[in-house]
């Protein structure tokens, strides 16, 4: 029985016929398709159809490709961020209560989540199933849910303000005070901001203030309830670690905190640039508790970019603008999600260029 084997002769391109590869890839295509096709209707049109929408003065009546939609090019875009009025405040504020509400539940939510995935990830901890599932249930639970409890907690007459009347304190108008926490605590000291300058219609003393407290209610519910779902992404990258690392470090006599430190923390890096990331989306995301909670108040101290949207562009029909919004909110979003890439990166060392003597 002879077989027969294919040469090649160098130097010579060799032509691969259709055969089994062009097939397969013919029946992948085949099974990608309707996953594909459902990606374009629902995901791809409405983003071309909202960049439309953005620059022209759809009022969301209609179709917004009727003759009788104008174009209106850079118009919205220009009443939010050069147009002094309305817009332009009413899109600072939002993006005021918004970063603050960044900066104080990314890092807050992360460290937390770090903790409780050591602790539970502690081989002494009796009964470490029951603790992972209570720390994540908040993660699962209806976020209007959650939200109707937090109101009623730091209501006027509210359990928080019954225990801080207990402490001797009068208690907090958590959702009626408009001023900033940090104005309310520099305030309290004698000190008093001047107005100063403007930027995008709001002065800097605005600027600077802190979140009200109704921001800062919502920014507490943001740690309770996510905190979870990241605990459980960094106790997933725990147990990839190898004990016999941390045993090491016990071995040389590191104490815990030690170890923590210089070994478990730096394994964890990339997990924590994962963590940082989804916590950078979700919290420039926030509507539902802002929608169910407070509907921007008071005084607009919890309205967010999403919510103005929303509310631009269903309760005010201002569609263009609304869409403006959502995608100045999506480059934010793409902008502080690169910073962060960038900062949290892996360097490679530099090599030391050898002397040749």
């Amino acid at each position: 029985m002879s077989s027969t084997r294919s040469t090649s002769v160098p130097g010579r391109r060799t032509r691969r016929g259709p055969g089994i590869r062009g097939r397969d890839g013919l029946v992948a295509w085949l099974f990608t398709a309707p996953a594909i096709l459902v990606l374009v209707l629902f995901l791809v049109l409405p983003i071309l159809m909202a960049a439309w929408v953005s620059v022209s003065n759809w009022n969301g009546l209609g179709s917004p490709f009727s003759s009788k939609v104008g174009f209106v090019g850079d118009a919205n875009y220009r009443s939010l961020l050069g147009q002094p009025g309305l817009a332009q405040t009413d899109f600072a504020r939002s993006l005021r209560n918004n970063a603050w509400y960044v900066l104080l539940v990314v890092p807050v939510q992360t460290v937390v989540a770090m903790v409780l995935a050591v602790l539970v990830n502690q081989a002494w901890l009796k009964g470490r199933g029951f603790f992972r599932t209570s720390f994540y249930f908040p993660s699962v639970t209806s976020s209007v849910a959650i939200t109707v409890i937090f109101l009623f907690l730091f209501s006027t007459s509210g359990v928080v303000n019954s225990v801080l009347g207990w402490m001797g304190s009068s208690g907090i108008g958590w959702f009626t005070e408009t001023r900033g926490v940090l104005q309310i605590g520099l305030e309290g000291l004698g000190i008093k901001g001047g107005d100063g300058g403007r930027f995008m219609g709001l002065n800097w003393t605005d600027w600077l203030a802190g979140p009200s407290p109704a921001m800062l209610v919502f920014i507490i519910m943001a740690v309770f309830t996510t905190s979870g779902t990241f605990m459980l992404i960094y106790l997933s990258a725990l147990q990839q670690i190898a004990r016999d690392v941390d045993e090491a470090g016990t071995m040389d006599g590191a104490s815990a905190w030690q170890r923590f430190r210089f070994i478990t923390a730096p394994l964890l890096k990339q997990t924590t640039a994962t963590v940082v990331t989804l916590g950078l989306i979700g919290t420039w995301q926030v509507f539902d508790q802002i929608y169910v909670g407070s509907k921007g108040g008071p005084g607009k101290t919890t309205m967010t970019p999403a919510f103005l949207s929303y509310s631009q562009s269903f309760l005010n029909n201002a569609w263009g603008r609304g869409a403006a919004i959502a995608f100045l909110l999506f480059a934010i979003i793409v902008a502080f999600t690169l910073v962060q890439a960038l900062v949290t990166r892996d360097r490679k060392p530099r090599r030391r260029k050898e002397k040749h003597v």
